[in-house]
């Protein structure tokens, strides 16, 4: 679509484990940093919102491992966290399996599993039934652009409905996190820099978008709180295959976009190694990997977000089949007030 974005990372391809079964003499490729299976978290106690902490959130949801309660040693962001390499995520597994330190869900707030990445990288036109709603020829090489940093918003955070747009549309995303650094990386060894997988919204004011500010598209994707993310990162290791989940977006209780990841055009290892011939990657960054058909601009007559409506996200991004990410967002309140972003958890269904 005119306003997609990009992201995602991936696990190793099938075809490239039957190649390597076939050729030995070919390394064996990592799909990410370390070898655990984690569902990464950023959160607050309540009423102190100034202390960031890093948690592992154990499988049922309702309880989460403090990381530096664990071992003092470890940083406070996630961020950090990815900078240490496999140290980092080596204990963070330790000490998810020894069950101590462990926070309620209901004593906590969830944060964007990444808070002030260097990038936030998006690609456009990147799901082939988007391209087709349009009428939009499939892209020959990626469409990149990008939101500020400033723009990520976490669970339970507000999202703001600016005055300068009366066209505010939803874009749900399959996100995904480098995990370390990297400069023309190649395309074979691509899925070893990313850390894991998160969902996103790709919020958009369209009017800016399409027609303002010389039809470039970054201020009307960076408004303030217009990238929601989060709230888990899942570890590369703990996704069967990035590129087969179904992904939904539901506005007031109606689906608008239902889709499946097999639809994007450029894969993971693709993106990453296109982005990385121009500019350095580092622990962090976030990448949105272009959104389904069904955003509000395309319908007849089109359709934008208004004060009483409420978006929910439905994506499956676990290999356990009953584990999936669901994120609420209700709109509420006067336009150019902050309406209230609810951002879900990972549980079980």
């Amino acid at each position: 679509m005119r306003a997609a974005e990009m992201r995602l990372p991936i696990r190793s391809f099938g075809i490239f484990r039957r190649l390597l079964a076939q050729k030995q003499t070919i390394r064996p490729q990592r799909r990410g940093l370390g070898g655990a299976a984690m569902r990464l978290v950023q959160f607050h106690r309540h009423g102190d919102e100034g202390g960031i902490r890093v948690g592992v959130e154990q499988d049922s949801g309702l309880g989460v491992v403090d990381l530096k309660a664990f071992d003092s040693s470890m940083p406070s962001t996630v961020r950090e966290l990815l900078e240490l390499g496999d140290k980092g995520l080596e204990c963070a597994q330790r000490a998810l399996a020894s069950g101590q330190c462990m926070v309620q869900r209901s004593d906590i707030q969830l944060l964007s599993p990444v808070l002030a990445p260097e990038k936030v990288v998006c690609v456009g036109m990147n799901y082939r039934d988007h391209c087709l709603e349009q009428n939009a020829p499939i892209p020959k090489e990626p469409n990149i652009f990008s939101k500020f940093p400033s723009a990520i918003t976490g669970p339970y955070a507000d999202i703001t409905l600016p005055s300068e747009s009366q066209e505010v549309d939803w874009e749900v995303e399959l996100a995904f996190v480098i995990g370390r650094r990297g400069k023309h990386i190649k395309e074979e060894d691509a899925l070893s820099y990313v850390a894991g997988f998160t969902v996103a919204n790709d919020v958009s004011a369209r009017d800016w978008q399409m027609t303002r500010n010389g039809k470039q598209w970054l201020l009307g994707k960076t408004f303030d709180s217009f990238c929601p993310l989060g709230p888990a990162l899942v570890t590369t290791n703990a996704v069967k295959d990035p590129h087969n989940l179904n992904i939904r977006c539901l506005v007031n209780g109606e689906t608008v976009q239902s889709s499946n990841t097999d639809q994007m055009i450029f894969k993971t290892a693709a993106l990453v190694a296109w982005v990385s011939k121009f500019v350095t990657l580092t622990p962090g960054d976030v990448f949105l990997t272009g959104t389904p058909p069904g955003v509000g601009v395309f319908r007849k007559p089109p359709v934008f977000l208004k004060m009483s409506m409420y978006l929910s996200h439905k994506l499956c991004i676990c290999s356990r089949t009953d584990m999936k990410l669901k994120a609420f967002i209700p709109l509420k309140g006067q336009r150019g007030q902050t309406t209230k972003l609810l951002y879900g958890a990972f549980m079980v269904q």
